[in-house]
């Protein structure tokens, strides 16, 4: 199966430079409307069969004019939320920067945790648990390689990109994921693959094209072996 890793359009937090967290009504922008509805033209021509998103507001409106060009209804799940920034939410990220925290959660995040909040390691793991197990209901439900959406947010979106790449979640930082962006890993039985990362152009599909990797015995790959299977990152 593959996911589309789909980040809200831009914010009214983003433009205020604030993190907005949990924060209740936070909302698109105008410019995040405008890439709300542009998804419709990026997207629906791919055959997508289910969308998954984030409670919060933001995700809901983002997904709100494909869902409905599609004939999809989004699938609500809490575990692909934003971070729990506990007091560090609604602050300015310009005051942020002061905390001695903040130099941990750019060098190395794994060991954050956010004050009354969340550590990021925690994050990781619901939300790549929750990636992986609507992808393989989603398999089972289709029968193969079929396409879906998970609308959520940038570090969520960062964690589950450096978990496919067999990366450290201290290296996530290194990984950019910008609102409306669309990041896309195929998931298989011998490993995932990351075919796009932050893409934020026209339409996906061109990279979407091509069909799932082989399995190692189409490859002649073994265990330790020096042979590359299919699969490319953007």
């Amino acid at each position: 199966m593959t996911v589309l890793l789909l980040r809200h359009g831009r914010s009214t937090s983003n433009t205020a430079h604030t993190l907005a967290g949990r924060s209740e009504g936070v909302d698109l922008d105008d410019r995040g409307r405008e890439q709300a509805a542009a998804l419709v033209e990026r997207l629906a021509e791919l055959p997508i069969r289910a969308i998954v998103r984030s409670p919060l507001l933001r995700c809901e409106r983002t997904v709100e004019p494909l869902a409905a060009a599609l004939g999809i209804q989004p699938v609500v799940d809490e575990r692909i939320i934003e971070v729990d920034y506990g007091s560090w939410t609604g602050r300015k990220i310009g005051e942020l920067v002061k905390e001695p925290l903040w130099a941990v959660v750019q060098q190395q995040p794994s060991a954050a945790v956010f004050p009354e909040g969340e550590g990021l390691a925690a994050v990781q793991a619901r939300a790549v648990a929750a990636v992986r197990e609507h992808d393989r209901r989603l398999a089972d439900e289709h029968g193969g390689d079929a396409l879906w959406i998970a609308c959520t947010h940038g570090d969520v979106i960062k964690s589950v990109l450096a978990d496919a790449l067999g990366t450290h979640l201290d290296s996530f930082q290194r990984i950019n994921a910008d609102p409306a962006s669309v990041s896309v890993i195929r998931y298989t039985p011998v490993r995932p693959f990351v075919i796009h990362v932050n893409h934020t152009g026209a339409a996906l599909n061109s990279a979407l094209s091509s069909p799932p990797p082989p399995a190692p015995s189409d490859t002649g790959e073994v265990p330790g072996g020096d042979a590359v299977v299919g699969g490319s990152t953007g």
